[in-house]
């Protein structure tokens, strides 16, 4: 499944006009003095617990009050996670609520022995949740396919990106060991 991953960014990983449209998936104050950028894979069991471990405190010291902003990008490491980025993504309105509930879920829909049963588990996932997408027409559609593939691109020329999740703090990567305690030194730093 890899190798068909890897020939996907290959053949699709080239800069093409994205649909203005798509937008990227962010919590917090647009204008907030620190901008915080995750790159994140779905199917990731650290990314899942980032949210459920790091992400609730940080939310309510720095997003809540203004002081920073996060950004979620996309960064695949597999065909299942690829799917379910599209699937964030496609659904505008309601992208941040999706992409929570799926990491809170991870093992719910993360099922299957191959990628059709995956996305079998996916599909139901997302309905069971009350989410209205057009599963097919999200998992098919090209701007969006291209948007997360050239997030993961992007994370690996300009960040070095390798690992989920990583975290990028105006613009330079996050190398401490990633706790709650370790991002608020660095933050406190930069208020």
């Amino acid at each position: 499944m890899k190798k068909i991953f890897i020939f996907l960014i290959l053949f699709f990983g080239t800069t093409h006009n994205l649909n203005a449209e798509i937008k990227r998936i962010v919590s917090g104050n647009e204008n907030a003095k620190i901008t915080i950028i995750a790159y994140e894979s779905l199917t990731c069991s650290h990314c899942a617990n980032f949210h459920k471990d790091i992400y609730p405190q940080l939310k309510k010291e720095y997003i809540d009050t203004g002081l920073a902003k996060i950004e979620f990008r996309h960064f695949p490491l597999d065909i299942a996670a690829f799917n379910a980025s599209k699937i964030v993504q496609c659904k505008q309105d309601q992208s941040l609520k999706i992409l929570e509930s799926l990491y809170s879920n991870q093992q719910t829909w993360i099922k299957g022995n191959s990628i059709e049963e995956i996305n079998k588990s996916l599909r139901e996932f997302i309905e069971k949740e009350g989410f209205k997408v057009d599963f097919e027409k999200c998992i098919n559609n090209k701007e969006i396919e291209d948007f997360v593939l050239n997030d993961r691109i992007e994370g690996t020329k300009n960040f070095k990106v390798n690992a989920t999740p990583t975290i990028i703090i105006n613009n330079k990567k996050f190398e401490k060991s990633l706790n709650y305690k370790n991002l608020k030194k660095t933050l406190e730093k930069l208020i």
